[in-house]
């Protein structure tokens, strides 16, 4: 019986979608490397961090192989009680977590930290994607219902506070209820009704975080504080010029200008070695395995599946936008860290799980497929 199982399974691989493992492996590779770079400077090597990040990597491995293996139905059919325990983290994270750059976000185990803001992504996918079958989105009730029940997570995340994380829960939710098909009404009436909140969500954040958001505006206004790390990113971006200053040349990290430069403004360490022209391939990249996940939401024919892909896609779609506007100085700094290139366990696990479950929904297709044909 195993040997079938296992023939079954090696069998279900023909169907993995070769261009999105392509882009996965090639944009880990580049973040190891650029770890490395980032983490070196005068008499300092970066090969610890390195090394930790491929430990992680073969942890991620495995991650995205074990979703394999399952399938993504039955992580759907656990749904429900995937999401309550990560509720539950994220409520005990904010009594005994650690505080970390001003957010009380991390479970600390020795030297080993987790964040469960990360897994909770893939849990608030996974109950989206159900809610889209048996919430009754075309009422307002049923509406309402899924924002108060998806809304706990964010609310969660938003009091540690992580304001960048929740950013991301609410694209995910977003995303995820235009794919599920709800009323457009109830959708726009949703963002009129937010856009007007604003001047209260002004006055709920931390002082460092209006900061932030007004050194995005004009960086001069702090610019040995909260400026600083957006004017020494730009200068990082800007003087890769079109094709870089070479690998490990890079001043700005080099010589610590640059405030977190493994994790926060990986991609500014990027552009300063690469230039122009790398961020273009990277950014190409990142479109080819957005391209793969959206094509695999076209071809499936369970919504379920269809709405998770959206919001695991948007997830990631997020960061990489914020991330890279964050670098060039376009958009407020947030702390997010840029899928699968920066340093950082729990982030490069969670996403290559959620993309582990959006491979698993086309082998699944590709499957039935070849059964149907036979």
């Amino acid at each position: 019986m195993s040997e079938e199982r296992a023939y079954s399974f090696s069998k279900s691989l023909k169907g993995l979608d070769l261009a999105l493992l392509f882009c996965i492996v090639v944009l880990y590779f580049i973040g190891v490397i650029f770890i490395y770079s980032a983490a070196s400077g005068i008499n300092v090597s970066g090969i610890g961090f390195a090394r930790r990040q491929m430990i992680w990597g073969a942890v991620s491995t495995l991650a995205f192989g074990v979703v394999l293996k399952i399938g993504y139905r039955r992580f759907l059919s656990w749904g429900y009680w995937i999401y309550g325990g990560i509720l539950c983290c994220l409520l005990l994270v904010l009594l005994t977590g650690v505080v970390a750059k001003g957010a009380q976000s991390w479970f600390s185990f020795g030297g080993l930290r987790l964040q469960p803001s990360e897994l909770g992504k893939i849990s608030l996918a996974l109950l989206l994607a159900k809610l889209s079958v048996y919430g009754k989105l075309e009422t307002l009730s049923g509406f309402m219902r899924v924002w108060a029940l998806s809304g706990c997570s964010l609310v969660l995340v938003l009091l540690q506070p992580d304001l960048g994380s929740s950013l991301v829960y609410a694209t995910m939710i977003f995303a995820a209820l235009w794919a599920s098909g709800c009323r457009k009404r109830h959708f726009f009436s949703l963002i009129g009704l937010g856009l007007a909140m604003l001047p209260v969500g002004w006055h709920l954040l931390k002082e460092y975080q209006k900061q932030r958001l007004m050194v995005f505006v004009d960086p001069s206004l702090d610019p040995l504080g909260a400026g600083y790390n957006v004017i020494q990113s730009r200068i990082a971006v800007g003087s890769g010029s079109i094709w870089g200053k070479g690998f490990l040349q890079g001043t700005q990290s080099k010589l610590r200008f640059l405030p977190e430069p493994h994790t926060d403004f990986i991609f500014s360490v990027f552009s300063e070695e690469c230039g122009f022209i790398g961020g273009v391939i990277v950014l190409a990249i990142f479109s080819l395995l957005f391209w793969r996940t959206i094509s695999i939401a076209i071809k499936t024919k369970d919504k379920q599946a269809k709405v998770m892909i959206a919001a695991l896609t948007a997830w990631i779609w997020f960061q990489v936008f914020e991330c890279v506007g964050m670098s060039m100085g376009l958009l407020p700094v947030t702390g997010l860290p840029l899928p699968l290139l920066s340093y950082g366990g729990s982030a490069l696990v969670a996403t290559s799980a959620a993309l582990g479950l959006i491979a698993s929904v086309g082998m699944t297709d590709e499957m039935e497929r070849q059964t149907f044909e036979r």
